[in-house]
């Protein structure tokens, strides 16, 4: 009997080829610009997970959606960009750039341009079986803030 965690993969199968892995990303990045969080989700594993810096992890597609919900909502104009993807190491790692300004319910008004990255583990289906995505909180949090003259 095979273990679910032992059809997890890093890179290989099923993308034998880069290009592969190359459209799914843009895919996925494309879903961050669609507001629609469920195709955000939808390139998860059922039960795969989102990690963001290091807050708790939305395990499940319901969770992941609303976890991009959440960004869609606050970044009505959110346009995500894919700046690369590295599939040398063990994981694909998908490197990505949003800009947007934060007029959703209780904002900011304020620009934001922030760049980041995920670690994706795939599984063999060619979903992301887990993402631990990083980018600079601080750096965030003073984007966000309202500038007093």
């Amino acid at each position: 009997m095979v273990s679910a965690a032992s059809r997890d993969m890093r890179v290989n199968t099923p993308f034998a080829h880069t290009s592969a892995l190359e459209a799914f990303a843009l895919r996925y990045t494309a879903a961050w610009c669609s507001q629609q969080a469920a195709s955000v989700a939808a390139h998860f594993a059922e039960q795969g997970s989102l990690q963001i810096n290091a807050g708790e992890p939305a395990i499940g597609r319901p969770a992941i959606t609303a976890s991009a919900q959440a960004f869609m909502t606050a970044f009505p104009d959110m346009i995500v960009t894919m700046d690369s993807l590295i599939t040398s190491g063990e994981c694909p790692v998908y490197h990505w750039t949003l800009t947007g300004t934060n007029t959703g319910p209780g904002g900011t008004g304020q620009t934001v341009r922030i760049h980041g990255y995920e670690e994706w583990t795939m599984n063999a289906d060619g979903l992301i079986a887990a993402s631990l995505g990083h980018y600079d909180e601080g750096e965030y949090a003073r984007q966000l803030a309202v500038q007093h003259n």
